[in-house]
């Protein structure tokens, strides 16, 4: 068993405070990807890519998750640093994507220094703007993973749910402020001091806000240090390529309710994967099809999309985020008869009078995947901005659940299985710095900080590679029924795509669709897990 040398805390006078310093990061993370999510498809279009081949730039997305948060899991678990062993790689991984965020934002100008001839810089632009995407997914998947770590390895696991729904309310923070200055017009707000579009200034709000968030979190906890001595005796940092082995290993010997979890994740994300990286595109092109007036569209056609999609997200996260809130509270949580449950008082007297019909977790998450899917359905058939924002505003609250419900399970399932002993809870009397956990400064006491890392790693495993495939099935629908450049984005869209295009099915509506009936099959596979309790 490995051994730690000093304890972990976090700063703050309340659990309140801790809680929202602990998961401060998640803010920034969310919003960085939110500008991603947001502009990079509609900016990629606009640059004269297909649908298709965009879609096949968002392989990223998976690719960097199998790849990079098992093996940074790993490899963190073994980090000796005396700043302990998440942390640095969270400041390390925030540099990089502050650094990538800043190059894709000025992609065209970086390349137009070299390349004077616009003919002649396009596909050099292309190039690099999906470098730079490769780059952001890559780090901020590090740094989201050592995040999720930080958690599971600083809470007690009476606290797990807690960490995961306090994780989920920043994430929606993240996400209400990332929608609503995407749906201003920053530009005229702002000037042109800094950029002259919409992208530009989201991008260096982007990276003020990971740096910002990340370096709260890293200030306000204190960690744990792994002692050298105990990190060579695992064997493992003798041999990087170990890691691997390590990893595959851990996943064909998972635990049977790790598994099941995996699994629901799985199947939940065929569904969220279009979902994420393509609402915004499809709420905004839904409104240039059907209802935009040829007033209503302006110069900067990429930023109007986006900001006609981010008015719709707005709403959609406000309900989120509210979701992320409330649900906690009146959510049973699966360890919930092991402590003792201490709601506000302003909410006690309700808490008591509803505790009979109190859902558990486990039927909220089931819930969500419902909700989800009959969401979904019908995209297809939207042909209103209205309903459109409908739909997604639906969905908010699945999201709400997802966030929260996944990582909460699997807190849990780790720190039974890595501190049997039981753990400690206390403050530090007198003093800001409190939350001392699973008996830090013993150095042979059991704690959940030994595999916390791989096993979010793997989780997110179990998270990308249905990505994988929601990128197939996107390349397949998009070259079949929108195999030209984007009419409403590409550069020489409106010449190329005969008037009839827009009566047909919206490309992205038809991915959402068949998302939710992954999601349908996810509801199923979540329903098992009950039956290993």
């Amino acid at each position: 068993m490995a051994a730690f040398a000093g304890e972990s805390s976090i700063r703050g006078s309340s659990e309140t405070m801790r809680m929202v310093l602990l998961t401060f990061c998640t803010i920034g993370i969310t919003f960085t990807w939110g500008v991603e999510m947001t502009y990079c498809t509609p900016y990629l279009l606009s640059l004269g890519l297909s649908k298709s081949n965009t879609s096949m730039v968002w392989i990223a997305g998976p690719l960097s998750g199998l790849i990079v948060q098992p093996v940074i899991g790993v490899l963190s678990d073994e980090n000796t640093s005396k700043w302990g062993r998440r942390r640095p790689m969270m400041v390390l991984g925030a540099l990089i994507v502050a650094a990538a965020m800043l190059v894709l934002g000025f992609t065209k100008e970086l390349v137009g220094f070299f390349v004077a001839d616009a003919e002649a810089a396009r596909i050099p632009t292309i190039f690099l703007a999906v470098l730079s995407i490769y780059v952001v997914d890559f780090a901020i998947n590090a740094v989201m993973s050592c995040s999720r770590s930080l958690i599971v390895d600083t809470l007690p696991i009476e606290k797990q749910q807690s960490g995961a729904a306090w994780a989920s309310r920043m994430s929606a923070i993240g996400n209400v402020v990332g929608y609503a200055g995407g749906a201003i017009d920053l530009v005229r707000i702002l000037g042109t001091t800094f950029g002259d579009t919409q992208f530009k200034l989201l991008t260096i709000i982007a990276v003020l806000a990971i740096l910002g968030t990340t370096a709260v979190t890293c200030w306000a906890v204190t960690e744990k240090v792994l002692l050298p001595g105990a990190a060579r005796k695992t064997g493992a940092n003798q041999n990087r390529f170990q890691v691997v082995s390590q990893i595959y290993a851990t996943i064909l010997h998972l635990p049977p309710r790790i598994r099941a979890i995996c699994w629901a994740q799985f199947w939940s994300w065929i569904g969220w994967f279009p979902f994420l990286f393509y609402s915004t595109t499809w709420v905004g092109e839904t409104y240039f099809r059907y209802d935009a007036p040829e007033s209503a569209k302006s110069g900067d056609t990429l930023g109007d999309i986006g900001r006609i999609g981010s008015q719709a997200f707005v709403l959609s996260s406000m309900i989120t985020l509210t979701g992320s809130l409330v649900l906690p509270l009146v959510v049973r949580s699966p360890d919930e008869e092991s402590y003792t449950h201490r709601p506000h008082p302003a909410l006690a007297s309700v808490l008591r009078f509803c505790e009979g019909s109190r859902p558990d977790l486990l039927t909220t998450w089931i819930g969500g995947h419902v909700l989800f899917a009959i969401s979904m359905m019908f995209a297809p058939f939207a042909t209103s901005y209205r309903f459109a924002t409908v739909l997604v505003c639906l969905c908010a609250v699945p999201w709400a659940i997802a966030g929260w419900a996944p990582s909460a399970f699997l807190g849990i399932e780790v720190n039974k299985l890595a501190s049997e002993g039981g753990s400690a809870y206390r403050q530090v009397p007198g003093a800001d710095v409190e939350m001392t956990v699973l008996g830090e400064g013993l150095q042979d006491a059991g704690s959940s900080a030994e595999l916390s890392g791989i096993y979010f790693g793997i989780l997110n495993v179990y998270t990308t590679l249905p990505q994988f495939v929601g990128t197939f099935i996107s390349m397949i629908v998009f070259a079949l029924l929108e195999p030209g450049t984007s009419r409403e984005l590409g550069a020489d869209g409106d010449k190329k795509t005969s008037p009839a295009a827009a009566t047909g099915p919206n490309a992205i509506s038809v991915c959402l669709f068949i998302g939710a009936m992954s999601t349908v099959v996810s509801a199923v596979v979540t329903r098992k897990l009950r039956k290993l309790d």
